[in-house]
């Protein structure tokens, strides 16, 4: 007789689900940079190499910190935390 597969646990559905979010936020932040990049050295004919990989890393890590903080909040909203960590705080105030 074959085996059911298991449910998977929570916390590794969520992961999963992170996963699969952040690498189409890696590549939002990829393409944001590539246009930053483009849009700098058309601005300025002398520009050096070193002001386009300053460009490049600024604009896309700071697209992809805060796409990930989002997903992490979006996820934490979700999953149901936000709502036990309230209910315990509203339980430790009333008493």
């Amino acid at each position: 007789m074959p085996h059911l597969d298991p449910l998977p646990s929570p916390r590794h559905s969520t992961l999963h689900r992170f996963l699969r979010i952040f690498r189409l936020l890696a590549l939002l932040s990829i393409i944001i940079a590539a246009i930053a990049v483009v849009l700098v050295a058309r601005g300025d004919p002398a520009t050096h190499v070193h002001m386009l990989i300053a460009t490049a890393l600024g604009a896309g890590l700071t697209v992809l910190l805060g796409t990930a903080l989002m997903t992490l909040a979006f996820l934490s909203s979700s999953s149901g935390h936000d709502e036990q960590v309230s209910r315990t705080h509203q339980e430790n105030h009333e008493e």
